[in-house]
């Protein structure tokens, strides 16, 4: 597998504005980028922290991926994205080591990227996903 850096944290919060406000206003830092990625019914807000980027995830829809996380788990971390240099290799690999795939094939994610998932049941608990440049 060719990882090259963390792409970035993602943090699931129930109010996309609150939560820009406390990056902005008490951590200092600046919303570069705020998307709707309508087919995963997620708004996203993206902020830059050095090398990494923190990417916070609100619920557009109510039963959507994020909404049932908070209700699970609460706010907070939601995953870490590992960017790589050939995507499907890695879901293969991955797959062949053991772990459960939730996305087989990449999708389109935030920031035009393709993106998978892998189960958090297999990855001791942290749900990761793997991220390429198109």
């Amino acid at each position: 597998m060719n990882i090259s850096n963390i792409e970035h944290i993602g943090v699931a919060v129930k109010n996309l504005k609150e939560s820009i406000r406390y990056y902005e206003n008490i951590l200092g830092l600046k919303c570069f980028k705020i998307e709707e990625i309508k087919d995963q019914k997620v708004k996203t807000a993206f902020f830059k922290v050095g090398d990494i980027k923190i990417e916070l995830l609100e619920s557009t829809e109510k039963g959507g991926p994020i909404d049932k996380f908070i209700e699970k788990r609460g706010e907070g971390v939601h995953h870490i994205a590992f960017a790589v240099k050939d995507i499907k290799q890695s879901l293969k690999e991955a797959e062949l080591g053991g772990i459960e795939l939730i996305n087989k094939e990449p999708v389109t994610g935030a920031e035009n990227l393709q993106v998978a998932f892998l189960h958090p049941k297999s990855t001791f608990g942290v749900l990761t996903e793997f991220c390429e440049q198109k």
